[in-house]
C-alpha cells in the first residue's frame, strides 16, 4: 500500500462501518492481512475467522488460504 498498512486499515475500517462490503470475504482479509503486518494478532486473527466462520468465502482455494494464514498466527 502506497500509504503504508495503518492507513489501510483505516479505509477498511471506513467501508466496513458503513455497512459496505461487509459481507465480502475479501473486505475481512485484506482487514486481517493488514492486522497481521502490524502486529495486531487477535484482530488478524477475528478478521480471519469471521471469513472462514461466516462462509463468506465460499470457494475452497480461497478458505485453504484464509485457514492457512489463520493457522501461522499460532
Amino acid at each position: 500500500m502506497r500509504d503504508g498498512p495503518e492507513e489501510g486499515l483505516r479505509l477498511i475500517h471506513a467501508i466496513l462501518a458503513r455497512g459496505d462490503l461487509a459481507d465480502y470475504h475479501l473486505a475481512h482479509a485484506a482487514r486481517a492481512d493488514l492486522c497481521r503486518r502490524l502486529g495486531r494478532t487477535a484482530e488478524a486473527r477475528a478478521s480471519y475467522e469471521r471469513a472462514l466462520t461466516l462462509a463468506l468465502a465460499r470457494q475452497e482455494p480461497e478458505r485453504r488460504f484464509l485457514a492457512r494464514r489463520l493457522t501461522e498466527l499460532g
